[in-house]
């Protein structure tokens, strides 16, 4: 069921932040501690 929404409603904000989102024990946090993928930035530098 639609519900009618209000102006208030719409003019909401919420400040998140990625890390927030991600649990501690996920496996991108655990592979970005054990690669460092810093060698990229220089691989790819003339491609901006």
């Amino acid at each position: 069921m639609l519900s009618k929404r209000t102006d208030n409603n719409r003019n909401q904000l919420e400040m998140v932040a990625l890390d927030q989102l991600v649990p501690e024990d996920h496996l991108v946090r655990k592979i970005e501690q054990a690669i460092d993928f810093d060698f990229i930035y220089d691989l790819v530098k003339d491609t901006y």
